[in-house]
C-alpha cells in the first residue's frame, strides 16, 4: 500500500478517536447528576436553556448545559454555547485593573483629576478625589444608571450609537462627572453601571486600547477562554448559539440576537460578556485559586483587594461578600442580568469550592430557578454542611 494512503488511514483513525471521545464525554456531561439537577430546575421554570459548572478541590468537577437554543425550535444548547454573564463582567473588570495595577499602568489610589487632566475645569469638584477603589466597589456616588441611562439622554445615547465604544464610554463619562455625585464619594453604597462605565474610560485613557481589545489580550486569551464574547449571543436570524429569552405572562418569548438587543457597548465594563459555562468556570477558578494564595494569571495581593470591601459593607471590587456557614466563613457571589439572561456564581474560599450557573432566560423565575440549583449542589458537594 503507498505510504500515502497509510497516513490517509492513520489521520482517519485518529479523527474518529477524537469524536467518539469527544461524543463521549459530552454523553458523560450531560449524564451528570448536575445535569439531572438542571433538567428537573428547567421544566419547572419553564427555562430555555440551563448551564452549570462545579469546583471541588480547585478542579472543574462537573459542568453541564440541557435545554434548547431557542423555545419553539428544537436545536439543542451544547456545552460550548456562550451564555451571557451580565452584571457578572464587573468581576472580570475588577480583575483586568488587579492586573494592570500588576504591571504598574494604574494605581488603587490615583484620582478621576488626575486621570483626566484634560476635564479639570469641567468635573464636578466632588468627583476630584474619586479613586477606582471608589468606582469598583460603588462608593463613588455616580448615578445607577441601571433602568435607563440616565443623566445620559435618549438622544445623546442615539448619537452614541454611531460611535466606537471607547468613544461612547468616553463621551458618557465627561457628562456624567461634568454633573454633581447623587451622594457623596465614600458615604454608602450605590450600585452603579456608571461607575464600572468610567473604569472603563479609564482603562482606555492610560492603555490607549479599547476595553475589550484589553479583556481579551490579558484574562480571556491567557486562561483560553476561546468562547468569550460582548454583547448578545448568536448571529441575527440564525439559531446558531442560545437566544436571549423575556418573560411575557405566562409566555416566554425569544429576543433575535442582534446590536439593539442588548445594552449599549459603553456599558460592556458592567455586563455585556458572553461566554460557556466552561470557561467562565476558567475564570472562576483563577480567582478561587489567587484568593487561597496560589500564584497565577491573577496575584494573591491583588485579589486580596477585591475581595475585601474598602468602605464597609457587603461590596468588595467586583465582588458581593457574604458570610456562609457552608462556605467556612466568607464567599463571593455575584449576579448578573440584561433583562433576558441571568447567571449566578458563588465563590468559597475557605472551602476550595465554587458553583456557577447560567440561563437565557431572563424575567422573575430565573434568579430562583438558579438558586434552587447552586443550593442543590452546594448540598450534594458539601453535605456536612
Amino acid at each position: 500500500m503507498p505510504i500515502h494512503w497509510l497516513v490517509c488511514w492513520f489521520w482517519l483513525a485518529v479523527l474518529l478517536l477524537v469524536r467518539a471521545h469527544s461524543g463521549f464525554a459530552t454523553e458523560r456531561l450531560q449524564a451528570s447528576e448536575l445535569a439531572k439537577e438542571l433538567r428537573a430546575v428547567r421544566e419547572e421554570y419553564a427555562l430555555a436553556a440551563v448551564a452549570a459548572a462545579v469546583i471541588v478541590e480547585g478542579e472543574l468537577r462537573e459542568a453541564a448545559v440541557v435545554g434548547v437554543r431557542k423555545c419553539g425550535s428544537e436545536v439543542a444548547a451544547e456545552v460550548n454555547d456562550p451564555f451571557h454573564l451580565g452584571s457578572c463582567t464587573k468581576a472580570m473588570t475588577a480583575s483586568l485593573v488587579g492586573l494592570l495595577v500588576q504591571q504598574g499602568k494604574l494605581k488603587w489610589e490615583t484620582t478621576l483629576a488626575e486621570y483626566f487632566p484634560q476635564w479639570k475645569d469641567t468635573m464636578h469638584p466632588d468627583y476630584r478625589g474619586v479613586t477606582l477603589v471608589h468606582l469598583l466597589s460603588h462608593r463613588a456616588g455616580v448615578p445607577p444608571m441601571t433602568d435607563g441611562f440616565a443623566p445620559v439622554s435618549a438622544g445623546e445615547i442615539v448619537l452614541l450609537a454611531w460611535k466606537s465604544p471607547s468613544a461612547q464610554r468616553r463621551r458618557v463619562t465627561e457628562i456624567v462627572l461634568g454633573q454633581p455625585p447623587v451622594c457623596k464619594p465614600g458615604e454608602k453604597e450605590l450600585y452603579s453601571n456608571a461607575g464600572y462605565t468610567i473604569i472603563g474610560a479609564i482603562i482606555e485613557q492610560v492603555t490607549s486600547e479599547e476595553y475589550e481589545t484589553l479583556l481579551r489580550r490579558l484574562l480571556f486569551v491567557p486562561l483560553g477562554m476561546s468562547t468569550a464574547g460582548f454583547g448578545a449571543m448568536g448571529a441575527p436570524g440564525r439559531v446558531d448559539a442560545p437566544w436571549q429569552h423575556r418573560r411575557t405572562g405566562d409566555k416566554t418569548v425569544p429576543i433575535d440576537p442582534g446590536p439593539f438587543s442588548d445594552n449599549p457597548p459603553f456599558i460592556t465594563p458592567a455586563g455585556r460578556v458572553h461566554c460557556s459555562i466552561e470557561d467562565w468556570a476558567k475564570y472562576v477558578r483563577c480567582v478561587l485559586a489567587a484568593t487561597r494564595g496560589a500564584e497565577g494569571l491573577l496575584q494573591p495581593a491583588q485579589v486580596q483587594q477585591l475581595k475585601e470591601p474598602p468602605f464597609g459593607g457587603g461590596y468588595a471590587l467586583g465582588w458581593g461578600i457574604h458570610e456562609r456557614s457552608w462556605g467556612g466563613g466568607k464567599v463571593l457571589s455575584h449576579a448578573g442580568s440584561n433583562g433576558g439572561n441571568f447567571c449566578v456564581v458563588w465563590i468559597a474560599p475557605q472551602r476550595n469550592f465554587a458553583v456557577l450557573a447560567a440561563t437565557n432566560c431572563g424575567g422573575d423565575k430565573a434568579p430562583e430557578a438558579l438558586d434552587r440549583i447552586c443550593a442543590a449542589t452546594i448540598k450534594r458537594l458539601l453535605p456536612e454542611n
